[in-house]
């Protein structure tokens, strides 16, 4: 799995509404702004000494606050007395200068942006986007579509550290095989399983119960019928951890310590130890699960 296969896979985010993807600190979307690649972020603070300007997004209209800019040649040459120069001749330095952004803008929201006047200047309020992309700051009116144009999963940064931090639960699987089921259905306590893979197979962990993660890398976990072997209690795993084995998978140098539960299609059917018997590694037995 790749690492936004294993995000969309977890329902806290795959459910996400467009509003919360919009909303969180690790949105980032990939853009052009003319020949550069660029990142789009927003919560960006209000441009300061803006022009306000009134555009329509197809047909719905917005105002669009372009704050003050180098790149804005023109525009910064009359910038402190804008105010003095006629309106068809500063929308069109507007135009001009800023007519990579308003792409930028049409090719986030799919929208085709067009540009109307000049608008009166107006507190902002909180149905308001604030904007980056590389050195330019603007805002726009925040409507239900520019929201559901924008809060796409795949416009978050995996490596921000509000989903790195994501903590789940995980075990680690030290062996699984084939058992006949009448062998599982009559384990009793002091019974020995031996278990050849230990010390021959690197162990995996099993992530939330939706991924298996090893030296393969990540994917998605089915527990089957296989008689599987796991640390009886879970711990916490970051996110970030899981995304780091899909990108560079490694094996996990788990060994177990503790009690160990044995599963079958995922449910506990005996928990134990592990010991050795003769020259192997093998799970005993010391209670059952009906």
């Amino acid at each position: 799995m790749k690492p936004f296969e294993i995000l969309s896979a977890l329902p806290q985010w795959s459910r996400l509404a467009a509003d919360a993807i919009v909303d969180s600190p690790a949105f980032a979307m990939p853009c052009r702004l003319g020949d550069e690649s660029v990142m789009l972020v927003l919560g960006a603070l209000p441009p300061a000494d803006a022009i306000d300007l009134l555009i329509t997004l197809d047909d719905e209209p917005h105002v669009l606050s372009l704050g003050r800019c180098p790149r804005f040649k023109e525009l910064e040459a009359v910038w402190d007395s804008r105010a003095d120069v006629p309106e068809p001749i500063l929308l069109a330095l507007v135009e001009k200068d800023a007519g990579a952004v308003f792409q930028l803008i049409e090719n986030a929201v799919h929208r085709r942006l067009r540009l109307v006047g000049l608008a009166a200047s107006d507190s902002p309020d909180a149905r308001t986007l604030f904007a980056q992309v590389a050195d330019v700051v603007f805002a726009i009116t925040r409507t239900p579509a520019v929201v559901s144009a924008l809060g796409n999963l795949r416009n978050l940064d995996l490596s921000h550290e509000s989903i790195r931090s994501m903590s789940l639960r995980a075990v680690a699987e030290y062996a699984a095989f084939a058992l006949p089921q009448s062998d599982v259905a009559g384990l009793a306590v002091g019974d020995a399983v031996l278990l050849p893979e230990i010390g021959t197979v690197p162990p995996g962990l099993v992530v939330d119960g939706r991924f298996a993660v090893g030296e393969g890398g990540v994917s998605r976990y089915d527990a089957g019928e296989l008689v599987r072997v796991v640390d009886a209690e879970p711990a916490d795993i970051a996110l970030g951890e899981v995304l780091d084995a899909a990108d560079a998978p490694h094996p996990f140098d788990a060994k177990p310590s503790g009690p160990l539960k044995l599963l079958v299609g995922g449910k506990a059917v005996a928990t134990g130890r592990l010991d050795r018997l003769g020259d192997q590694s093998a799970f005993i037995v010391e209670s059952t699960t009906p």
